[in-house]
């Protein structure tokens, strides 16, 4: 008998707890509050990006290009004459 008493008192406190938290979450203040917050980080990003400094850029021509020769004959490699050869 206890142990169905704890468990309804568990259950209930559960239920207390959603139905709370959802009030909560749906209420209008709630609403209000977390649009304004939004609004005022928007204000703030607007704020602090026209007061950042813009660096120059210092990577131009950095990269060195380097023609390889394609024509070249490559000098083909069979591996069985590889592990043949004594030298």
């Amino acid at each position: 008998m206890i142990r169905e008493v704890k468990y309804l008192i568990f259950v209930i406190i559960i239920i207390l707890f959603i139905f709370f938290v959802s009030k909560y979450y749906f209420s209008d203040s709630h609403k209000k509050k977390s649009y304004r917050s939004l609004s005022n980080i928007d204000k703030k990003i607007n704020l602090y990006s026209k007061n950042l400094p813009v660096l120059t850029s210092d990577t131009k021509n950095i990269i060195e290009y380097v023609n390889n020769d394609k024509t070249k004959k490559k000098k083909k490699y069979l591996f069985w004459k590889l592990i043949n050869k004594d030298d």
